[in-house]
């Protein structure tokens, strides 16, 4: 295995669930891989793919009439004022994430020995082998396909195309075809969804190498062949597909490349996105060796942090491409996928995404970046329709195709909520500021977002402070009212960042002169009686602290307002406030956002064991995707993508001016190296430490003065483009 076991995992079993099986992806189709000799299954998924429930034709609630009077009683008193502001309609899920069907492949029943299934996180190649039998898996980069090698002494396999997962519809209208063709046969899987023309066709190539082919309705029998290529693809679409086209186009794909030909032309992409950044915690050689769910038993280990570190950069590339990762990445085996298997954006999106900027991955920025383009004009018809303005207001859940904000209800009145657009747009700013250049679709869209505040921001307090109301704290509501309330801390900061950071992207314009007058018209966060950061700066509402999200604390993470450097009487109300926040139902994403703020404040033991806190519950399956929740509850991808941020957090902080080594190392991770990380200020770095010292080296693409800040305070430091630096440092 390339790398070793740092970069990759390996099982002694084929996988019996699906949750258990190796994943590869290449951000468009995705595929979950068993690795049974005797009956193989390769589930294939695609981005695309969300079944039509009524969501593809919902509006957001138009509103916009009744905003006025909502927000005058809300000022007058009347906490839960906002309970009106609907149209009563029932909640409505975004359309669900599904599977397109499992690839099947059957053997003679025969037993198999010296077995062992792998994957390589540096090539996002799965391989299961025996004594007599190899199949080898990947999802190619370069051209957009799902490849699989079979190999045995005279192999007789049974293939078929089987859309008969868990949950499917039993209305779905299935098609199968097979045609024999010189090179083997061609399977087709048409399934056409419930009550309407929307349907996805998937396309398998064969190519058998000796033997014979014969057709076995739905499929194909293979019979005394030396080895099996198969070349698989998924198209959504609407009326009758051409499925010898696509068969034809893989046939060209075919021509005079065999699988090593074709890994050979995924690899370049894959491998170097996947080998920019390293992390070594000098974990024991022993535990290296282990398989995972071996070394899942031992949380405390430092192999397991490796390991789970590559595997979330590896599971993060692959479920990035089309779109972002969803709440599962790319991967489901389910039909009733947990929470329509959708982009959550009030928390967890970003959060899955957190390490896309330092981490030097920008494929999973464009990713993130074509959403939001494609979205956009959905944004602004929710900013029109809820609150009768110009300008964007993102949704808390779309499934990717959508963004008009329609999912809500009573108890999470997700249309209240202004903040996503900042929130969204932020990790592309932190993009743009790692890369030294400003994206054209970045600028329009912050735009937009300081529009919709232009126009929204209309009512003042008595001391003549702009007023956020309605004002929503995704998902929690004060102790003392309602969901929708006045001046959530996160909607102020969310403002006053959009505001000024779309200023900074249009400088010198009459738009950016208001819409910086109107961010500094914007209240300062308040303290509560408990010294902490109040999640409503106003006046009266109470806090609510056993909660899962962390909201209130977006100006600690992912913004710098509030800094323990610049700001230390707010940073330590944050800390307070991080101090006072329960697990509510023990989510993998609020363990996780609490570490990564842990980490901002400079606290690592807390941000240690908030990492414990899902390391030690049993969330991760065998196949090192995560769960929701402990014991292995709700397939879910937070906990894998967002693990390496927190790590990276706890070592290295930068801003445009600044870099923070070390900010938030615990104990219990004494000696380590973590290289090719990007900062904020166009420096790539690498950090080494042990025995109470660090190395730091960088390499910058700026010529620029930052503050550099460790254990032994803080010093300019001046860079030059191109010239390497080495710094050593105390590490405590």
């Amino acid at each position: 295995m390339s790398g070793g076991l740092r970069h990759g995992t390996w099982e002694p079993l084929p996988a019996a669930r699906w949750e258990d099986a190796f994943l590869s992806g290449n951000g468009h189709h995705g595929a979950l891989v068993f690795g049974d000799p005797n009956s193989d299954r390769v589930i294939v998924t695609h981005h695309t793919l969300v079944r039509p429930n009524g969501g593809e034709h919902a509006r957001p609630p138009r509103l916009a009439g009744e905003l006025l009077a909502v927000q005058d009683r809300l000022l007058a008193g009347d906490l839960t004022a906002a309970e009106s502001f609907t149209d009563g309609r029932p909640l409505q899920w975004v359309q669900p994430f599904h599977p397109a069907f499992r690839i099947r492949l059957r053997r003679p029943s025969g037993t198999w020995h010296s077995y062992r299934r792998r994957v390589d996180f540096s090539t996002g190649e799965t391989t299961a082998a025996c004594a007599d039998w190899s199949s080898r898996v990947f999802v190619s980069r370069a051209d957009d396909v799902i490849v699989q090698h079979v190999t045995a002494p005279g192999l007789t396999l049974d293939v078929c195309l089987d859309h008969r997962l868990p949950g499917a519809p039993a209305g779905l209208g299935v098609d199968h075809g097979a045609l024999l063709t010189a090179e083997g046969a061609v399977l087709s899987l048409r399934a056409r969804y419930p009550g309407g023309d929307r349907a996805y066709t998937g396309v398998t190539l064969i190519a058998v190498t000796g033997g014979t082919t014969a057709l076995a309705p739905p499929g194909v029998r293979v019979t005394g062949a030396d080895a099996v290529l198969l070349l698989t693809r998924v198209r959504r679409h609407t009326g009758e597909p051409d499925p010898t086209a696509e068969a034809r186009a893989l046939r060209d794909l075919l021509t005079e490349r065999t699988y090593d030909d074709l890994l050979d032309r995924h690899l370049p992409p894959h491998r170097t996105a996947y080998h920019r950044v390293t992390l070594d915690l000098h974990g024991d050689p022993a535990e290296r060796a282990l398989p995972g769910s071996e070394l899942l038993k031992r949380p405390r280990s430092t192999a397991l942090l490796e390991r789970l570190f590559a595997a979330g950069r590896h599971h993060l590339l692959s479920s990035s491409g089309l779109l972002p990762p969803r709440l599962t990445g790319l991967w489901t085996g389910d039909w009733n996928t947990a929470w329509s298997g959708a982009f959550t954006t009030d928390a967890n999106l970003n959060l899955q995404t957190a390490s896309a900027a330092a981490a030097d991955l920008p494929e999973v920025s464009e990713a993130l970046a074509r959403l939001v383009q494609a979205q956009l004009p959905d944004w602004r018809e929710n900013a029109r329709a809820i609150f009768g303005t110009r300008g964007a207001v993102a949704p808390a859940h779309t499934d990717g195709e959508s963004g008009r904000a329609y999912h809500f209800s009573r108890e999470y009145p997700l249309h209240l909520w202004t903040a996503g657009a900042d929130w969204l747009l932020k990790p592309l700013v932190d993009h743009d500021e790692t890369r030294g250049a400003q994206d054209p679709r970045t600028a329009a869209a912050l735009a937009e977002a300081a529009r919709f505040y232009e126009d929204f921001l209309t009512r003042t307090d008595a001391r003549g402070h702009l007023v956020v109301v309605p004002s929503y704290s995704p998902e929690n509501r004060p102790a003392n009212g309602s969901w929708g309330a006045l001046n959530a801390a996160m909607d102020l900061s969310a403002a006053r960042h959009a505001l000024r950071t779309a200023a900074a992207y249009h400088p010198g314009t009459p738009e950016a002169e208001r819409w910086q007058a109107l961010a500094d018209r914007l209240p300062p966060h308040r303290i509560n009686a408990d010294g902490a950061l109040a999640e409503w700066a106003w006046p009266g509402l109470e806090d609510t602290y056993d909660h899962r999200h962390l909201s209130h604390l977006y100006a600690v993470w992912p913004l710098d307002e509030i800094d323990p450097h610049d700001t230390p009487d707010l940073a330590a109300a944050a800390h307070r406030a991080l101090v006072l926040r329960g697990a509510e139902n023990d989510s993998a994403h609020g363990h996780l956002h609490h570490a990564l703020i842990a980490a901002r404040l400079g606290d690592g033991e807390r941000a240690a064991r908030a990492l414990a806190g899902v390391l030690d519950g049993d969330f991760f399956h065998a196949s090192l995707m995560s769960a929701h929740y402990p014991n292995r509850d709700v397939y879910n991808a937070d906990a894998a993508h967002t693990l390496p941020a927190v790590l990276i957090e706890m070592l290295v902080r930068s801003t445009p001016d600044r870099l923070v080594l070390l900010p938030a190392l615990p104990a219990a991770y004494p000696e380590g190296e973590l290289r090719g990380v990007r900062t904020r200020f166009g420096a790539g770095l690498d950090l080494a430490w042990s025995n109470g010292t660090a190395t730091a080296l960088l390499r910058p693409t700026r010529t620029l003065r930052v503050e550099l800040r460790t254990s032994s305070g803080a010093r300019p430091l001046d860079l030059v483009a191109g010239e390497d630096r080495v710094l050593e440092l105390e590490a405590w």
